[in-house]
């Protein structure tokens, strides 16, 4: 009697096209959840949405309020305009500006906030902070300037 898996035995080759069948089986399994997961991701879309419109710009964090005047250093504005924050900003991929701790509420100011839509004062605040942040309101390394 010849061995199950010997060359030329039925039972051998029964054998081997079971474990091929479920491999393949396995490869095209393992290729859909694959292609299926990647096309997930690439269908993902988030909304968020026209940029607040505020007088002196807006914090760079949800809910994205109106910030003060003064909050804002002078690199924050192009010919008068705010060039953005969090999802809106519009400018260098390394830029870093000047910001006054002292208006951000996420410090503890309690002062008054100018309304969405709000025109800006006639006579602008003088600029005093001294702090540094990115668009996303993280802190510039230690020694940028």
């Amino acid at each position: 009697m010849k061995h199950p898996l010997a060359p030329g035995s039925l039972t051998g080759e029964r054998q081997v096209m079971k474990t091929l069948k479920h491999f393949g089986l396995l490869t095209i399994a393992a290729g859909l959840f694959l292609v299926t997961g990647h096309n997930a991701n690439a269908q993902v879309a988030v909304s968020i949405g026209p940029a607040p419109v505020c007088p002196y710009g807006y914090y760079e964090v949800p809910p994205y309020n109106c910030a003060p005047d003064g909050y804002y250093g002078p690199e924050w504005f192009s010919g008068g305009i705010f060039i953005g924050a969090g999802p809106w900003f519009h400018g260098g991929e390394h830029f870093y500006g000047h910001v006054d701790h002292h208006l951000d509420y996420r410090k503890g100011y309690h002062g008054s906030f100018p309304a969405r839509g709000e025109h800006p004062a006639e006579h602008r605040a003088e600029f005093h902070g001294s702090a540094m942040h990115d668009a996303h309101g993280h802190e510039a390394p230690r020694g940028h300037h």
